[in-house]
């Protein structure tokens, strides 16, 4: 089974972002293991610090160890990403660089028309980046708009519509993920 971290941009608590994540974690759970790894208690990120990370990072990273895959979940602030995801992010293009050369997805929810695309355009910039050098899945994300309308009072989400791109999205990254580790020769 593909083991997923999961990075949450959004720290609130009815965080619709977070919802989604629950959602993804829930209908798949027979494919992917996804853990939610918090980034709240992350320290500022600092050059001077790095090669002595608080424990908060520390922790944050050890959480990560055994990651095979990654989905990032951002909601849209401002057209980009939030603060404390990207902090989360810059943390990980230091040392170890977990995310190097994982399969990443991306995913995110607005009460906006536009589901996060220009945050997810942002984002995979960021991902892409030298320090990063994510392998995220090309020409699919999750863009879900006008999320409110599309839960119900417990927060799953009900619109079939939604349901389907999500499961489409989420094929197509089980297959992506699956080619670039039956790639791989163990020598």
């Amino acid at each position: 089974m593909l083991k997923v971290a999961a990075l949450v941009g959004s720290i609130r608590k009815d965080s619709y972002n977070m919802k989604l994540t629950n959602f993804i974690k829930d209908r798949y759970k027979n494919h992917m293991d996804v853990r939610v790894i918090p980034i709240r208690e992350l320290a500022h990120y600092d050059q001077d610090i790095e090669h002595e990370a608080p424990a908060s990072v520390q922790n944050f990273k050890a959480q990560l160890s055994d990651a095979d895959a990654f989905l990032i979940v951002t909601p849209e602030f401002n057209h980009s990403i939030p603060g404390v995801l990207k902090n989360a992010l810059d943390w990980l293009s230091r040392g170890d660089k977990e995310m190097k050369g994982k399969p990443t997805f991306i995913a995110g929810a607005t009460m906006g028309v536009l589901g996060t695309v220009r945050a997810q355009m942002h984002l995979r910039q960021i991902l892409n980046s030298p320090g990063m050098s994510a392998n995220v899945l090309p020409g699919n994300e999750i863009l879900v708009g006008q999320i409110q309308h599309k839960v119900d009072d417990k927060g799953l989400i009900t619109d079939q519509g939604t349901i389907d791109f999500i499961d489409g999205v989420v094929d197509e990254f089980l297959k992506f993920a699956d080619k670039q580790y039956s790639s791989i020769t163990i020598s």
